[in-house]
């Protein structure tokens, strides 16, 4: 026989009575914070999940999906172009990152040592970069590196001959590789900014007394306390040359010479032209599945290499 409303109603209440008070506690918290981890599920687990299971099927996104087991994995690894993107990723990255990261500490240094409105002014100017619309800025130095643009001139201005900037094996990795640290650089330079804000002036007032010189405050003090800094900017930027698509896909396909191009070619391009151009969706889970791979290895490497400097990477965001 079953319980008349009230009663039911009743034992419910009591039963939410009997938790303990760090248990609802708990329940809420989880309540409110459930909308996120719905999002995730939906929209970045299961693409995850969806992407390793397609890439054991042969499938146009029209017709019936075909498994094939290992059979994507082997036709990317063993097509040149593949390794083409990969070598082209690699380099776009050395050029774009490690000049980038060097002239972002220089920059944190200088607005560090600025004083006052002027060092507003110019965290406004070096973050701008990054808040501009990526096509825009492609565009824009689509025409300053193009056969009659300002890069040419310049170099012939100098006495040194023309580059083929949308052509050449390492003009293009150069063009591309400036967009990246034109758009980045000033980012980074506000994190180490931050960092170097978060140093104790004492530090250095000790250093001057003790007679140490600049170089030798930057060596002993700000370098070893920005090390946090500088490994999570590492780590950031390392992934983002890893997903690099924008700049050289706009940038070829501007100058007429094809986003395909071998030149400036990167994995995301390939994993694009896979699915949208040829209609392998398969073969581009694979290549997917392959560049988060990567993306791992290199993010565990660049965790070695912080543990074994010391460095601590709980400070990112």
């Amino acid at each position: 026989m079953a319980r008349p409303l009230h009663q039911a109603g009743g034992s419910a209440r009591a039963g939410w009575s009997r938790l303990s008070e760090t248990r609802r506690g708990y329940l809420t918290a989880y309540l409110f914070i459930s909308p996120f981890f719905v999002l995730f599920a939906v929209f970045g687990l299961y693409p995850i999940l969806f992407t390793i299971y397609l890439s054991f099927y042969k499938w146009d996104a029209l017709g019936p999906m075909r498994y094939v087991g290992w059979q994507n994995y082997g036709f990317v690894t063993s097509d040149p172009i593949f390794w083409t993107s990969f070598v082209n990723t690699l380099l776009i990255g050395v050029l774009g990152t490690v000049p980038q990261l060097v002239l972002a500490l220089l920059i944190a240094v200088m607005l560090h040592t600025a004083i006052g409105r002027t060092k507003r002014i110019f965290r406004v100017l070096f973050f701008l970069p990054n808040i501009t619309s990526i096509v825009a800025v492609t565009l824009l130095f689509s025409t300053f590196f193009g056969n009659n643009g300002m890069a040419n001139w310049l170099l012939q201005q100098t006495g040194l001959g023309a580059v083929a900037w949308n052509s050449g094996w390492w003009g293009v990795k150069l063009a591309i590789a400036s967009m990246v640290m034109w758009r980045w650089t000033g980012y980074n330079a506000i994190i180490y900014l931050s960092g170097l804000q978060s140093i104790p002036a004492d530090l250095y007032e000790a250093a001057r007394i003790d007679g140490a010189g600049r170089v030798q405050q930057l060596l002993s003090i700000t370098l070893p306390l920005l090390k946090p800094f500088i490994i999570f900017t590492v780590l950031l930027s390392t992934i983002g040359s890893l997903q690099l698509f924008t700049e050289p896909y706009v940038y070829l396909g501007q100058s007429g010479t094809g986003s395909t191009r071998e030149e400036g070619i990167t994995m995301v391009i390939y994993l694009y032209s896979e699915a949208f151009r040829n209609s392998f969706f398969g073969t581009a889970a694979a290549t997917a599945v392959i560049l988060l791979g990567i993306t791992i290895l290199f993010s565990l490497v660049n965790m070695w290499v912080s543990n074994r400097l010391g460095g601590d990477t709980g400070g990112g965001r």
